[in-house]
């Protein structure tokens, strides 16, 4: 992996001095080129949804939005982030197994489809449809009874809180999603995350598929959507590697082109958070202070897991470090095996573990951690110790933006009320 000391022309440590650290830098041209170099090979049938939860920073929506992404949300901020970005109802999919009355409401208004992960949900859709006066048009979210093999994390085939179990939908009577002010229109399934396989994708593709035709036949609903999830994956690791597009599309293509043969009015979605988002950002830190401690060497930094749990490594079975670098290192530089922590009172506010750095590291001295375009701070304790949100800045067009300034203590402390 590169491990850049400019993007677009600017220098990473002129725009920590500008914009202080920590922050995030997010790469405009590498989102761009992230999407478009599979959406220029992916079969035209099927809209690539770009998932906020990954990273719902307004700039960072807008910059996909205008590359003609649509949006997946989850929650009320969500559908507004997308509303002030300019999105319109259909490319619009609200998602998330604890959708609350207002939530429901308020994307009805809008015209985006639902996504319902329960029978219970069904009913208080329609219940808050006739009290709009509308019908909604919703997409059953589907707990398939196949697991994936090949994610980070995998969410078929076993007890899930999200969605419906495909066996329970199968032993429904048709009558059963017959309602006043509701309409099921499709299915959507997510089968994991962090998948790094071309084939697995494949398969569970061509699964969601086989699984939404049934699912039609059988309950007597139109296929006027189908979701066929995500999770597309980038390596983080040393013994990872990212996706080959070319051959991901060379074998997905054809089971969407049969699919889409087949059933030429249905429209087809994935899903992309992380793939898309990630290996646009490095998140910046500066040393303050190095020590060694019985043997092992410690960087002691300005943020730390606060704005980057990620890194330690949630969601995966083991811990690895995220590809990291001082910035401004040459390849001949002497390296050793650093610990780099955060300021947090916390021996779990590490993030990484004996990672090759220069021996040579220094207070001052900054470090960029790669692939931090995606899961950063909304993913992480941004409040502990009142630390507060980092800046984020996004460079375009060669013009570095402010998207986000940092939090100020009054920031923290003006939504909080003391006794009177």
């Amino acid at each position: 992996m590169m491990f850049a000391t400019h993007i677009q022309g600017l220098a990473l440590s002129e725009l920590a001095e500008e914009y202080g650290t920590p922050l995030y830098l997010y790469d405009g041209d590498r989102l761009r080129d992230q999407y478009r170099g599979l959406r220029d090979r992916l079969h035209p049938a099927i809209r690539i949804f770009y998932s906020l939860k990954a990273n719902p920073n307004l700039a960072i929506t807008q910059s996909l939005l205008e590359l003609g992404a649509g949006l997946e949300l989850s929650s009320m901020a969500e559908l507004a982030t997308a509303q002030r970005a300019g999105a319109t109802g259909d490319s619009l999919l609200f998602l998330g197994p604890g959708k609350s009355r207002d939530e429901i409401a308020a994307v009805l208004k809008t015209g985006a489809r639902l996504i319902a992960e329960s029978l219970p949900e069904l009913d208080l859709i329609d219940e808050e449809a006739r009290h709009q006066g509308v019908t909604a048009e919703v997409l059953l979210r589907v707990n398939p009874a196949f697991e994936l093999k090949g994610g980070g994390l995998t969410m078929g085939g076993k007890p899930r809180q999200f969605g419906i179990d495909e066996e329970t939908l199968l032993a429904l009577d048709p009558a059963a999603l017959r309602y006043g002010n509701l309409r099921v229109r499709g299915v959507q399934a997510y089968m994991g995350t962090r998948i790094l396989d071309e084939s697995a994708i494949v398969q569970n593709t061509r699964g969601i598929f086989d699984l939404a035709i049934r699912l039609s036949v059988k309950l007597g609903f139109e296929l006027a959507t189908v979701d066929v999830g995500g999770g597309l994956g980038v390596a983080y690791h040393s013994k990872e590697r990212d996706l080959d597009v070319a051959t991901l599309t060379d074998g997905l293509n054809p089971v969407i082109d049969e699919f889409h043969t087949a059933h030429p009015d249905t429209r087809l979605v994935m899903e992309l958070g992380r793939f898309l988002a990630a290996p646009a950002g490095v998140y910046v830190t500066r040393v303050r202070y190095t020590k060694e401690s019985r043997g092992d060497r410690f960087a002691i930094c300005d943020g730390g897991t606060n704005h980057h749990m990620a890194a330690v490594g949630i969601g995966s079975p083991f811990r690895r470090n995220f590809p990291m670098y001082r910035v401004g290192s040459t390849a001949g530089d002497e390296t050793a095996a650093w610990n780099v922590t955060g300021p947090l009172c916390t021996p779990n506010d590490t993030l990484a573990k004996a990672v090759d750095l220069p021996a040579g590291l220094t207070a001052g001295d900054l470090i960029g951690v790669t692939r931090s375009g995606a899961y950063g701070p909304t993913a992480s304790p941004v409040l502990f110790l009142s630390h507060g949100y980092p800046a984020e800045v996004l460079v375009r067009d060669g013009r570095a933006h402010l998207v986000r300034r940092r939090d100020t203590v009054d920031d923290l402390l003006d939504r909080q009320s003391g006794l009177t």
